[in-house]
C-alpha cells in the first residue's frame, strides 16, 4: 500500500492536481447541496455548479491569505457581472457588445497580476453562465444567493475541509522529488542489470529518458513555490541549491553509466529530441563487465539511501549507506577498471553527496562507519555553499511595441465577436459554445502556432466526448443517479487532467454536458453534433484574429525565445568560468535554474513545429535538432556550474590562459549565434573553432587532492560538450563555422 501512494505521490507531485479535482468537487457538491435544500429551479442549480467550479479553480496564488482576499474580491465582482448579464440577457446586441467588451477587459488586465487575471476570468465566466442559463432580473435574489453560497463553499473547503498550507505542498513536493528520484535509479539498475544486449533495453532506455524529464519537472514546481512556501529566504535557497544538485548528479550518472555501456557512442546527454540512446559501438570493456555487479550493488545502494525499496533491500541503513559511498567522492577505494568505470563510481559519489543536502537530519545522525570522515567533508562543503547563497539575476526581456495582455486582449475579443456572429447564425440556441472555445484557445498560447496545436486538441477531446457521451447515456438510460454521477466523475477528470493533457481535459468537459443533458432529459445527438461544429467555429474564429490582429507568428515567437535561452545560457557560462578563474560571486545554480525555465518555455513555443501531425518535415527535423543541442548545452553548463560552485576558493583552474583564450572564444561565438538569431539569419558572421580545451591543466601550485583532479576534468569535460553543441547549433541554423586552430 505504501509503495502504491508513493508511485502515485511521485506521478501528482505536491498532489496538486488531486487536491484540484477534489476541491472543485467539494465545492460543487457542497453549493448543490445548500441550493437544492432551498428547493431552487435548475437554472438557479447550474449558476451555483457553475459558478463554484470557476471559484474554486480560477484562485491560484500560493498564500492562503491572497487567495482569502481575491475570493473576498470575487464576490462582488461576481454579483456585479451577474446583475448586468441578467439585465441585459433580453436584448441580444447590447449583450453581445458588452461581452465582448468585457472579454477585452478582462484580458488586458491580467497585466495587473495573479489577482487580477482571476477577477478577469470571474468577469468573464459569470457573464457567460447568465447568456448560458438566460437569467433575468426578476431571479437576481435568487442567483445572488447562489452566487454567494459557490463563493462560502469555495472557501469552505478551500481553508477548511481540504486545507493545504504551502508548507505542507512544499513537503508533498519535495517527496515526489525524492521518489522520482528513485524512479530513475530503478530504472538506471535495471538498464545496468539487461546490459546492452538484453531485448527490452530500447524500451527501459525510454523509461529511463520520461523519468529524468519528470525529475527536472519536479525540481521546476520546487522551484516555483520556495518564494512562498519557506519560513526564510535562507531555508528558501538552501533549498533551491540542494534540489538541482541532486537532479544534476542523478542525470550525470545515468549519462556515465550508459557511456560505460556503449563504449564509443555519443552520449551526452538524456534528451529525446536527438538519436537513440542505444548506438552500434564496441563491445563493452573486460574490467568494466567484471566490475558491472559491484556497480549494480552500489547503485542499490544509492536506492536504499533515498528510502528503502522492499524489491531491492540492502540490509544496510541510508546514513551508513551514504558514508561508504561517499568515499568515491575523494577517489577512494576506487575498482581497478577504466577511467570511464572509475567515473561512474565517482558520479556514485557526488550523488550521495547530493542526498546528504536532501537529508541533513538522517545525515547528522550517520553512526561511525567507514567513510565518516567524507561525510564529515561533504557536510562541510554543504554548510559553506549554502552559506554564502545569493541569487542570480536574469537577462531582461526585450521590448516589444505593444504589450502581450494587449495584443491578446484584441485578438480574443475580435475573434470574440467573429464567434457570436457564426455562432448565432450556426444555433442560435448555442452559439455560446463558440464563444467560449475561442476565448479557451488563447489561454496559454503566444503564437499561431500554439493557437492551433491547442485548437485541434480540443476538437479532438470535443469529438472523443461526443461518442462517449452518447455511448454512455445510452448504457445508463434514466438512471438519473448514475448520469448526476458521471457528471461529478466528469468534472473531476476535467481539472485532474488539465495541467497534463488538454484533449483529455476536453474529453471530459464534453463528456459532463451529456450527462448534464442526459439528466435534463434533453440530450440528442443534433446537440451535441452542434457542439462539434460550435467548438470548430470557435478555433476557426480565434486563428482568424490571431493572423489578422497584430499576429505573432510561431517562428517569431521561437525566435524570441531561443535568443532569451541562448542568452541565459552564456550568462551561466560566463559566472562559472568567472567563478573558476577566482572571482567571488553569488550563486551560480539561481541563474542556471533561470536557463532550465527559458527552456521550458521554448519547448512549449515549437510544439507546433515538433507535433507528429506538422506537414513541415524538415522544420520539424530542424526544430528537435536545435532543441536537442541547446538542452545538451544546457545540461552541460548546469553541470559546469555545479562543478564551480563546489570547487575550493584556492582552486583556479579558469586562470590558465589556454582555458581563458578558449572560453574567450566560446563567449564570442554565443555572441555571434544570438545576434544571427536576432536577425533571423541575416548579416555575414561566422564562428570560431578554436584548437579547442585543454585536455589537461595544472590546478593549484603545489600538490593537489584526486578530488580537486577530477573536479578539474570534469570542468573540462563539460566546456567541451558546451563548444561541440553550440557548433552543432550554429551549423543547424546555416552559419559558417570557421576553422582558427
Amino acid at each position: 500500500m505504501t509503495d502504491a501512494y508513493d508511485r502515485f505521490l511521485a506521478s501528482d507531485p505536491g498532489l496538486l492536481r488531486m487536491l484540484s479535482a477534489l476541491s472543485t468537487v467539494c465545492a460543487v457538491l457542497l453549493t448543490l447541496g445548500v441550493i437544492a435544500a432551498l428547493d431552487a429551479p435548475v437554472p438557479i442549480l447550474v449558476t451555483g455548479a457553475l459558478t463554484a467550479m470557476v471559484s474554486t479553480a480560477a484562485v491560484t496564488e500560493p498564500r492562503p491569505c491572497d487567495q482569502a482576499l481575491t475570493l473576498a474580491m470575487g464576490a462582488p465582482v461576481a454579483l456585479a457581472v451577474m446583475a448586468a448579464g441578467s439585465a441585459l440577457a433580453p436584448n441580444r446586441v447590447a449583450a453581445d457588445v458588452v461581452f465582448v467588451l468585457l472579454i477585452f477587459a478582462a484580458i488586458y488586465i491580467r497585466r495587473l497580476g495573479p489577482r487580477a487575471t482571476t477577477l478577469g476570468i470571474f468577469a468573464f465566466q459569470l457573464f457567460f453562465v447568465t447568456q448560458f442559463v438566460e437569467t433575468r432580473v426578476e431571479q437576481l435574489p435568487q442567483l445572488s444567493l447562489a452566487v454567494l453560497v459557490a463563493f462560502t463553499s469555495s472557501a469552505l473547503v478551500r481553508f477548511a475541509l481540504l486545507r493545504s498550507p504551502p508548507e505542507r505542498t512544499l513537503a508533498r513536493l519535495q517527496r515526489a522529488f525524492e521518489l522520482r528520484l528513485a524512479l530513475v535509479l530503478d530504472t538506471l539498475i535495471d538498464v545496468t542489470e539487461g546490459g546492452p544486449e538484453a531485448p527490452h533495453t530500447e524500451r527501459t532506455l525510454g523509461d529511463l529518458r520520461r523519468y529524468t524529464a519528470r525529475l527536472h519537472t519536479a525540481a521546476m514546481m520546487i522551484q516555483n513555490r520556495l518564494g512562498t512556501s519557506t519560513p526564510d529566504e535562507r531555508t528558501a535557497t538552501t533549498i533551491q541549491r540542494r534540489v538541482p544538485q541532486a537532479e544534476t548528479a542523478a542525470e550525470r550518472l545515468a549519462i556515465l553509466v550508459l557511456r560505460v555501456l556503449w563504449p564509443g557512442a555519443d552520449i551526452d546527454t538524456l534528451t529525446p529530441h536527438l538519436t537513440q540512446l542505444r548506438p552500434a559501438g564496441p563491445a563493452i570493456d573486460t574490467r568494466d563487465a567484471a566490475t558491472l555487479p559491484v556497480l549494480i550493488s552500489e547503485l542499490r545502494s544509492l536506492r536504499a539511501a533515498i528510502g528503502p525499496d522492499p524489491l531491492r533491500s540492502t540490509g544496510a541503513g541510508p546514513a551508513e549507506v551514504r558514508n561508504r559511498l561517499l568515499g568515491y567522492h575523494s577517489d577512494e577505494q576506487l575498482p581497478g577498471a577504466s577511467p570511464a568505470m572509475q567515473d561512474v563510481f565517482r558520479s556514485a559519489g557526488d550523488f550521495a553527496h547530493a542526498l546528504s543536502g536532501l537529508h541533513p537530519a538522517a545525515d547528522r545522525e550517520a553512526s561511525p562507519v567507514h567513510g565518516t570522515l567524507e561525510a564529515a567533508r561533504s557536510r562541510a562543503e554543504l554548510i559553506a555553499a549554502d552559506s554564502g547563497v545569493a541569487k542570480g539575476a536574469a537577462p531582461k526581456q526585450q521590448g516589444t511595441r505593444v504589450r502581450p495582455t494587449t495584443r491578446t486582449a484584441l485578438q480574443v475579443a475580435t475573434g470574440s465577436a467573429l464567434a457570436i456572429v457564426g455562432g448565432e447564425l450556426l444555433s442560435p440556441e448555442r452559439w455560446y459554445w463558440a464563444v467560449f472555445t475561442c476565448w479557451v484557445v488563447f489561454i496559454s498560447t503566444a503564437s499561431t502556432g500554439e493557437i492551433l496545436v491547442r485548437g485541434y486538441r480540443r476538437l479532438l477531446g470535443t469529438v472523443a466526448g461526443v461518442v462517449a457521451g452518447l455511448a454512455l447515456a445510452a448504457l445508463i438510460g434514466n438512471t438519473s443517479w448514475l448520469a448526476f454521477a458521471l457528471a461529478v466523475l466528469s468534472v473531476f477528470g476535467m481539472y485532474y487532467t488539465i495541467a497534463v493533457s488538454y484533449t483529455l481535459m476536453s474529453f471530459f468537459v464534453t463528456t459532463m454536458i451529456g450527462m448534464l443533458y442526459a439528466l435534463l432529459r434533453t440530450l440528442t445527438p443534433g446537440v451535441l453534433v452542434v457542439r462539434i461544429e460550435e467548438t470548430a467555429l470557435g478555433i476557426a474564429c480565434g486563428l482568424i484574429a490571431a493572423q489578422l490582429v497584430l499576429p505573432v507568428h510561431t517562428r517569431q515567437r521561437t525566435d524570441q525565445l531561443l535568443r532569451d535561452a541562448l542568452e541565459r545560457l552564456r550568462a551561466v557560462l560566463s559566472q562559472s568560468l568567472a567563478r573558476l578563474g577566482g572571482e567571488s560571486g553569488g550563486d551560480l545554480l539561481a541563474p542556471a535554474r533561470a536557463l532550465d525555465s527559458a527552456l521550458d518555455s521554448l519547448r512549449q513555443s515549437v510544439q507546433p513545429l515538433i507535433t507528429p501531425i506538422s506537414p513541415l518535415l524538415s522544420r520539424r527535423r530542424t526544430a528537435l535538432c536545435v532543441l536537442g543541442l541547446l538542452e545538451t548545452a544546457a545540461f552541460h553548463t548546469r553541470s559546469l556550474a555545479a562543478t564551480a560552485q563546489l570547487m575550493p576558493a584556492a582552486l583556479h583552474i579558469g586562470a590558465d590562459p589556454r582555458l581563458v583564450n578558449e572560453a574567450g572564444r566560446i563567449d564570442r561565438n554565443l555572441a555571434t549565434l544570438i545576434n544571427q538569431v536576432a536577425v533571423q539569419g541575416e548579416g555575414d558572421t561566422t564562428l570560431v573553432r578554436g584548437p579547442g580545451i585543454p585536455a589537461q591543466l595544472a590546478v593549484s601550485e603545489g600538490g593537489a587532492r584526486p578530488e580537486d583532479v577530477n573536479a578539474t576534468r570534469r570542468v573540462l569535460r563539460h566546456l567541451q560538450r558546451v563548444d561541440e553543441s553550440i557548433q552543432g547549433l550554429a551549423r543547424t541554423l546555416h552559419l559558417p563555422v570557421h576553422d582558427d586552430s
